[in-house]
Parts: structure tokens; C-alpha cells; sequence
């Protein structure tokens, strides 16, 4: 058993009309579980659950089960502007096999903590699967306080957090010990010196684009080789400065149609990179050294545009 946990955000491919790109996904799974990552968050952020056709999104659920087959743990998202389409959503899963249900704060609305108190505790009492509160303040423009998450690690069926906020927040949150309450941190750039403060257990849509490097940090800490650790750090840093430079899901777009996943991960109005830009990108050193790590299997993948 793996003495950490790996769970990739993983996007959501998509065909010319923005259906489900059905082989884009089960390509995208195999290539997470192969090079070791311990589980999937399916219709997060880097999934874009919001973006998605009600019927799209359940087919990226039942899809992401199956293709899973049992190989790690799938978490799914559900977070939406409202306590009613939040458990919209919860009500679909309640019929699905998955591991647990990650909620971000509404957006656009903003409410109270003791509000949120309340949201998060209805969203907990609603779901079959363990609820995982999901922070995530630079997009939903709403921080939950320490005093809230405390709170609700009361409830018995909200699990844990994913924390993608300032680390300080989340290093006095892991310092309370909160009793049977996973803390799940979001912090790309600091994987192998998070390990080596005892932090095992991490979450990225990043990961999706390299998990062999994400893998190869782990499993470096754990045998104490601080140095391999860092210099996959490294590479996985100037991967994500160029993904951002470029457009998070555009660049993401083309970097995973490199690899040999199918599908577009950008959908409208998001524009793809065109052939110029996309040519460009993909012989930056950079990506020229992703694309060039070994993996166990190649695939010719199905361009979308």
C-alpha cells in the first residue's frame, strides 16, 4: 500500500459538439492509475462539473467509474451556485458507486460562515458518500475559517478537506489534529518539501498532465532521496509556470493531445491554441522533456477542434 496519497483532478474530454469524449477519458484514467496515482477528482475545477450538460456530467461519472475499475479511490464534485443545485447534484450520486462528494463554497452569492455552517452541514445530511469540503477562495471569492471547518469536522459524514489556499491557513488546519478528518493539500510547487514535513497526501489537475513526475516525487520522499524529489519538483514548477503563461485548459488541451489523450479540455468559449501557438508550446524544453518520459504505453491521440 502506497505511504501517501496522489489524487488527480482530472479534466473532461470533449468531442466537436461537447459531448463526452468517451475514449479521451478512459485514455486519461488508464494513464493516471499506470503511472501510480491513488485516486481521481472527477468534475473538479480542472473538470469544469460547472461547464458540463447535466447529461454530460453523469456520463463522466458512470464513464469515470468504469474506467477507475477499482484501482484507487473517485471523488466526485458537486459544488454549484445554490444549496438546491448543490444537491441536484448530490441526489444524482446518491444513486452512483463513488467514494465521496468534494463541495466548493457557492460562488457568485456570497454568504456568512455560519451560513456556510449550514450549507455544508444540508450538502453532509443529503449525501450517501462522505462529503469533503473543497477551499478554493482565489475562485469562489469566499475563505472558510478555521472555527468553520472545525465545526464542521463534527459532522459524521464530512470526511475531510481540500485545501488550495494560502499553505499558512492550511498548516495551522493540519496542526488542529481534527479526529478521523482528512486534510488534502492543493500545492503543486511544494510537493517534496510538504513530504518532508509529513504532508502525504495531495491533490492537483497538474498531476493530470504529469504523473509520472508527480509519482516520482512521492515515491523519492519516501525513500528519503530529497534531491531526485526536488529536481522532479523542479521540472513540475516550470511546467505549471508554462501552462499558465499559455492558458490553463487551452495549454492543458494540447499538452494531454501530445500525450496521447484524447479530446478538448477547453470548452466554449475557451479557444484553443491554434496550430502556430500549439507548435510553439510543444517544443518548449520544458515539454520537449515531459513528452520524451517514458510511460507505458503511446497512443495516437484524437484532436478536437
Amino acid at each position: 500500500m502506497p505511504e501517501y496519497t496522489l489524487i488527480t483532478a482530472i479534466g473532461t474530454p470533449l468531442d466537436a459538439d461537447e459531448s463526452l469524449h468517451i475514449d479521451g477519458l478512459h485514455e486519461q484514467i488508464d494513464d493516471q492509475f499506470r503511472a501510480g496515482m491513488t485516486g481521481l477528482l472527477v468534475g473538479g475545477t480542472m473538470g469544469l462539473m460547472q461547464l458540463l450538460a447535466r447529461n454530460t456530467y453523469e456520463q463522466l461519472v458512470d464513464e469515470s467509474i468504469v474506467a477507475a475499475r477499482g484501482r484507487g479511490e473517485v471523488l466526485v464534485g458537486v459544488g454549484d451556485l445554490s444549496l438546491t443545485r448543490t444537491l441536484e447534484r448530490v441526489e444524482l450520486l446518491n444513486q452512483k458507486r463513488v467514494d465521496g462528494v468534494v463541495a466548493l463554497c457557492p460562488f457568485l452569492i456570497k454568504f456568512s460562515q455560519p451560513e456556510l455552517v449550514d450549507y455544508f452541514s444540508a450538502v453532509a445530511d443529503a449525501s450517501k458518500h462522505p462529503l469533503f469540503l473543497y477551499d478554493l477562495p482565489i475562485m469562489t471569492g469566499t475563505k472558510l475559517s478555521l472555527d468553520t471547518v472545525r465545526a464542521l469536522s463534527r459532522h459524521p459524514n464530512i470526511n475531510g478537506i481540500k485545501c488550495s489556499c494560502d499553505f499558512g491557513w492550511t498548516r495551522q488546519l493540519i496542526d488542529e489534529n481534527l479526529p478521523d478528518f482528512r486534510v488534502i493539500v492543493a500545492q503543486a510547487e511544494l510537493i517534496d518539501v510538504l513530504f518532508r514535513s509529513g504532508v502525504t497526501e495531495h491533490l492537483d489537475g497538474i498531476f493530470a498532465a504529469a504523473p509520472e513526475w508527480v509519482a516520482g516525487i512521492a515515491r523519492a520522499a519516501v525513500h528519503g532521496d530529497w534531491a531526485t524529489a526536488a529536481a522532479q519538483q523542479q521540472k513540475l514548477i516550470a511546467l505549471l509556470q508554462v501552462v499558465r503563461e499559455n492558458g490553463v485548459f487551452p495549454a492543458f488541451t494540447a499538452i494531454m493531445n501530445a500525450r496521447g489523450v484524447s479530446g478538448n479540455f477547453a470548452p466554449k468559449p475557451y479557444r484553443l491554441l491554434d496550430d502556430r501557438r500549439t507548435e510553439a508550446l510543444l517544443q518548449l524544453p520544458i515539454i520537449r522533456e515531459l513528452l520524451a518520459t517514458p510511460r507505458h504505453s503511446e497512443r495516437t491521440p484524437t484532436v478536437v477542434h
